[in-house]
């Protein structure tokens, strides 16, 4: 029940659709009945059956009123024209009844497209939305494969199984009950005998499919694990083909796709077996209550006819198509609640990074950021120990340390994608907790070891977090930055589409794209994660001049591997297993014998 009321949150903005589908599904039913009642007389004409009745009277509510006016019209009809002309009536009056029911079913499905379109929509834009706001340290415990899942897979499993079965949900109760109402007025005895056994076949499938949410939860668990093999067989390609790794990859991926595809085959098989079971035992249900029909009109009692009981055969037929629909939306819906089930983790995920009512606005750094007795810890480990370190305005502060220090994670609380575990951090005297998190962020630009850029032009790489920017702006950033030379080199200047991830310029380019977005930005603050450890001599030479370039005028905290980068710094803080060791210039450190800093310094100058 809570699955489904999270979904009718998001068919709720869709209720106008639904309305007309329901309204058209009922329209189209009562032209259907109507058209399967026009079955008797058709039959009593072709037998010569018809007798001439007298009007009914003024209109009442009545299956006999119905009935009788209906009679009534064809036996004068037929005395006037004769049992041929009539049966032509006949028949032109189920062409355009049928005509109209077809019509309606249109109009009631072109309603369903656009509830199941946009629920659709909505789905896949709030699951995005909420991992845009999630912090970094969720992404350090999940699959992007298996995210990407959710978001893709099994959304469109719920479109599929769940707003697909939305048809039948809308339409085939609405038949049932137009469709039993005509057949209590016909011979209520038969309907409930008939509504009693449809139940029990109604049973029968229900039993089968308990086990199939639980194996379509596996089988989307598994599609995740497969799709997260393909992710890193992709960003890892380079380095499986380097060390000839493609025959143990393909046997990973392999053993993933076997076990989904068992249980796939499973599923499907579930899925399978409902309809023909399903169609066997509507046949049998229909057997039955043509016999007791048949009994009936044979008893010579009065309570049926052997017209009245053709029409209610084939009007009983109708309700069995719909009855079955029923049992596939069950299963349907089964495996689509499995779906739902997992793309709720994300929705229902914890945002530890949380802003207060009424945040303070901020929009300039005047004096100090302070780091005061920080701890945090992914999961249960310790990173960050009881940091306390100060930064003025205008200064460079280096971070330096051994890999795994927890220099990283220090400057990532700063702009709040993780949030201390105890301690707090202050900008200009105030928790920045307190902040507005967008003003706090847009007060900092960060260049990371990686460069991350995007399927895009250069243009729209540089300009990336600005909302109006000119021409001459992504230039002036682009030339402080060292890139403007090697942009206009490419065949559409500015234009050119740097490809997925970068992918068609060199680590070198990448970066000072990378510097040139953060130049453009024109924070107060900036944040340079070992921007240039990845690069080689003549590329770090350019993207060494372009970070200085980038930092004139500006505070910057600068990780570095390469200590000759940061010598000139104002101060330089020595972390090491996650505690601030030494804090100093690069005079005052490097007369320490046995310091952390000289060992490091000693090490690189070898």
């Amino acid at each position: 029940m809570k699955r489904f009321k999270v979904l009718l949150s998001f068919l709720l903005p869709y209720k106008w659709f639904a309305g007309q589908n329901i309204i058209f599904n009922i329209l189209s039913a009562l032209f259907a009945l109507f058209t399967y009642s026009l079955i008797g007389p058709f039959i009593k004409i072709l037998f010569s059956q018809v007798s001439a009745p007298a009007h009914p009277g003024s209109f009442h509510l009545s299956k006999d009123w119905f009935e009788g006016i209906l009679n009534y019209y064809i036996t004068t009809y037929v005395d006037k024209s004769g049992p041929a002309a009539a049966l032509i009536g006949v028949s032109l009056l189920v062409i355009g009844a049928s005509l109209f029911k077809n019509v309606f079913i249109f109009l009631a499905n072109n309603a369903l497209a656009y509830l199941r379109a946009g629920t659709t929509r909505d789905m896949r834009k709030k699951l995005y939305d909420k991992v845009l706001r999630l912090p970094m340290s969720y992404f350090s415990e999940s699959r992007k494969g298996d995210i990407i899942t959710r978001i893709s897979s099994d959304v469109e499993e719920i479109q599929v199984s769940v707003m697909g079965s939305l048809t039948m949900l809308f339409r085939d109760p609405v038949t049932i009950i137009i469709f039993l109402g005509f057949l209590v007025a016909t011979s209520l005895k038969l309907t409930l005998f008939a509504v009693v056994l449809m139940p029990l076949s109604g049973w029968l499938i229900g039993r089968i499919g308990k086990t199939l949410r639980s194996s379509s939860f596996i089988g989307q668990q598994n599609l995740g694990k497969l799709l997260s093999v393909v992710e890193e067989t992709l960003t890892g390609l380079r380095i499986i083909k380097a060390f000839n790794a493609e025959k143990k990859m393909s046997a990973q991926f392999g053993r993933v796709n076997d076990f989904f595809t068992k249980i796939l085959r499973r599923i499907l098989r579930k899925r399978y077996l409902a309809s023909p079971l399903s169609e066997f035992l509507s046949t049998i249900v229909l057997m039955v209550v043509m016999y007791f029909g048949g009994v009936i009109v044979l008893g010579g009692t009065g309570e049926m006819t052997s017209d009245e009981l053709v029409v209610f055969l084939v009007v009983f037929s109708q309700i069995i198509t719909p009855a079955k629909s029923i049992t596939t939306m069950y299963f349907n819906i089964q495996k689509g609640l499995a779906s739902l089930e997992r793309i709720e983790v994300i929705l229902n995920a914890d945002n530890k990074i949380k802003e207060k009512e009424n945040p303070l606005p901020v929009t300039s750094f005047e004096n100090e950021i302070s780091y005061k007795n920080v701890n945090f810890a992914y999961v249960s480990e310790p990173v960050l120990k009881d940091i306390s370190l100060s930064v003025k305005k205008g200064q460079t502060i280096a971070i330096v340390g051994k890999s795994g220090s927890g220099k990283s994670t220090l400057v990532d609380l700063l702009p709040r994608f993780m949030d201390v575990d105890s301690g707090k951090i202050t900008f200009d005297g105030v928790d920045i907790r307190d902040y507005k998190i967008t003003d706090l962020r847009r007060l900092m630009g960060i260049v990371n070891q990686q460069a991350i850029l995007f399927n895009d032009s250069f243009k729209n790489n540089i300009a990336f977090g600005a909302n109006e920017f000119t021409d001459d702006e992504v230039e002036k950033a682009a030339r402080v930055a060292n890139a403007h030379d090697f942009i206009m080199e490419s065949p559409e200047g500015y234009d050119y589409i740097v490809g997925e991830g970068g992918s068609k310029l060199s680590g070198g380019q990448r970066q000072r794209i990378s510097i040139a977005r953060a130049v453009m930005a024109n924070p107060p603050l900036m944040i340079l994660d070992e921007a240039t450890s990845a690069l080689d001599t003549e590329s770090e030479r350019l993207v060494q001049d372009a970070i200085e370039n980038l930092m004139k005028n500006r505070t910057s905290i600068v990780i570095a591997h390469r200590l000759s980068t940061v010598q000139r710094a104002d101060l330089i803080v020595v972390i090491d297993e996650g505690k601030v060791v030494e804090q100093g210039t690069h005079e005052e450190l490097v007369k320490n014998s046995k310091g952390v800093y000289f060992k490091l310094h000693k090490l690189q100058m070898v």
